[in-house]
């Protein structure tokens, strides 16, 4: 019976600490939304609003043969001019991904068909993902009713620590 109730504290403990731990997830996002990577939209406004961070990906749906994808310098990209890419993100599909994998502007272009210049432009400035919030203090009594707290990342490691000793004192048969 003793095994039975180490192994519910332990799988309550886990619950609680997986449920106070908050991930941090990259973002995909479809360029264009559901109107995708043609001409004739305007990207910038496109962008507006958004906040691209460290690790996310931009998604391109395109017309293969007409479009592709490439990244070029800000002066490239102010002039549409498609000559000495930095990478060429064009993948054969139509279905391409970019990964932003540094804090830095990318300049994106498609450099085929005359894309650019009807608009198939997009320029997004990546930025470190922001600090989690700070997790706001519980208080707890213990018996002598004097009040203390404890923070938000200290549950992370003491539930967690509390849960495998819990674990280790279950003998297995």
């Amino acid at each position: 019976m003793a095994r039975v109730t180490v192994l519910a504290t332990a799988v309550v403990l886990a619950f609680l600490t997986a449920a106070l731990v908050k991930e941090v997830a990259a973002k995909k996002w479809t360029v264009g939304d559901n109107k995708f990577w043609n001409p004739n939209i305007n990207y910038t406004i496109w962008a507006q609003g958004k906040h691209f961070y460290l690790d996310d990906w931009l998604y391109f749906v395109y017309e293969r043969n007409q479009y592709n994808v490439i990244e070029v310098n800000e002066t490239n990209y102010i002039s549409c001019n498609s000559n000495n890419p930095i990478a060429n993100w064009s993948r054969g599909a139509g279905r391409d991904l970019v990964h932003l994998n540094e804090t830095r502007h990318y300049y994106l272009i498609s450099g085929n068909g005359g894309g650019c210049y009807g608009g198939m432009k997009l320029a997004v400035l990546v930025k470190k993902p922001p600090p989690p919030p700070a997790a706001a203090p519980s208080k707890i009594k213990n018996s002598a009713s004097r009040t203390f707290t404890v923070s938000g990342l200290a549950l992370q490691f003491v539930i967690p620590v509390a849960v495998f000793a819990a674990i280790g004192t279950m003998q297995l048969w």
